[in-house]
């Protein structure tokens, strides 16, 4: 893999790049950043799957991203349609994570309207730490009971989640640094409340047409500014860390 800029040269294992770099928790909620993949033209799946996009290179990235959360958010339809387990960190990262002081593996965080959520899947049954449920006040109560034997509830908002108090419970809880895995619907949600601070980006050399979604979808819109931190290369894959400016 090569480093493009700053400071051409080449980057032997990305994990320890990753991990050496600032992300200090606001007082109030923990640093979040986005990680995503997109062709060259903007889609972020095929066949509505983002992992036919990557390579061995985004795949390190995407690893290491993992590596250093203490939570992995992802949307509800993100986690069916990409099929999510537990997270499952390498021996060598385990060690690295608890030189840290983290715990041995992230837990799992998954934002849901509905509850719709298969509770037999592997990402509850076979989970290290019961993931955290995100869910609005006014979801079904009888419901709520039964993910509750599986997971963490967190009850924010009414009718919708407040992605803000939500972020803020989790901070409370002990939470540092949440990697976010989208989908787009979320992504949005976390814009609109201005809570990214750091976006990961992978390019892939492909072009895809078709309907495939952008990163971020939804209302409302935004225009945040974020500057470029580092640009690597890798297996033709573009990987690229952008900073909120605030």
């Amino acid at each position: 893999m090569r480093r493009l800029w700053p400071h051409p040269g080449e980057v032997e294992d990305i994990a320890p790049t990753v991990a050496a770099d600032a992300r200090p928790p606001w007082p109030t909620r923990p640093w979040l950043l986005v990680n995503m993949i997109t062709s060259l033209d903007g889609a972020i799946a095929i066949d509505g799957r983002s992992g036919g996009l990557g390579g061995p290179a985004d795949a390190a990235l995407f690893s290491a991203l993992r590596g250093i959360a203490d939570v992995i958010l992802v949307g509800a339809g993100t986690a069916r349609a990409e099929n999510y387990g537990p997270p499952r960190p390498s021996a060598a990262t385990r060690r690295a994570r608890q030189d840290r002081g983290q715990a041995p593996a992230p837990r799992l965080a998954v934002v849901t309207r509905s509850l719709t959520l298969d509770l037999a899947a592997p990402l509850f049954a076979e989970a290290e730490e019961r993931p955290f449920i995100i869910a609005p006040g006014a979801a079904d109560p009888t419901r709520l009971a039964e993910v509750a034997k599986v997971a963490e509830v967190v009850l924010t908002g009414e009718a919708e989640v407040d992605l803000t108090a939500a972020l803020a419970q989790l901070r409370q809880a002990g939470v540092a640094v949440i990697t976010s895995e989208g989908g787009p619907t979320l992504n949005a949600s976390l814009a609109a409340e201005d809570l990214i601070d750091e976006w990961a980006m992978s390019v892939a050399p492909r072009l895809v047409g078709g309907d495939a979604a952008r990163a971020v979808m939804g209302a409302p819109s935004v225009d945040h500014r974020y500057h470029l931190d580092r640009l690597l290369e890798g297996d033709g894959i573009l990987l690229s860390r952008w900073l909120r400016q605030r």
